[in-house]
């Protein structure tokens, strides 16, 4: 199994620098981000082609879990920030420090493994996932219409092929609206 996440890791690594290395190669090509959006460009630029009539206000699902992935993210911050003070305050012994340090690590681990999974079930077709580990609990909730045990299946063996101990997973299906 670590195979398959170093893997991983590895394309996602590559792929990175080799979107970085296109972006700086064609660099000189682009204009100045900041000209493009100065006050002088911003007024002068018109917008055609929209009638303000017609603007709406969309909310889908995959908002829904970004307002959770955010919130969770708010939340695991002022985790992180505690016990960041923790570490650095001088009123803990080394055994505390140390404690704080190791919570510190596992919430990076989760955090990590939540993406990856999210990223993983993706790859296998969805639209957008949302992986929440507490423990040995994995709730999973992905977007599609098509809802059937073939794919409640397929996502439960990318999310158990992931872990070395048995996990309890939920799979939850949120259609699209």
């Amino acid at each position: 199994m670590k195979v398959k996440k170093r893997t991983v890791w590895f394309l996602t690594v590559v792929s990175l620098a080799a979107v970085i290395s296109v972006f700086y190669i064609f660099e000189d090509n682009t204009p100045n981000i900041l000209t493009i959006f100065s006050d002088e460009t911003i007024d002068e630029t018109d917008i055609l082609g929209v009638n303000q009539n017609l603007t709406q206000t969309v909310n889908s699902e995959s908002d829904l879990f970004q307002e959770v992935r955010l919130e969770l993210a708010n939340k695991r911050s002022q985790q992180k920030e505690q016990l960041t003070q923790k570490i650095a305050a001088d009123e803990f012994t080394a055994e505390e420090k140390n404690e704080a340090f190791n919570e510190m690590d596992e919430l990076i681990k989760l955090e990590s493994s939540e993406a990856m999974l999210e990223m993983l079930i993706k790859s296998i077709g969805y639209s957008d996932a949302l992986v929440r580990i507490e423990g040995d609990k994995v709730a999973v909730r992905v977007m599609s219409d098509e809802v059937s045990e073939k794919l409640a299946d397929e996502i439960l063996y990318v999310v158990r092929s992931e872990f070395k101990d048995y996990v309890n997973v939920s799979v939850e299906f949120e259609p699209f609206n």
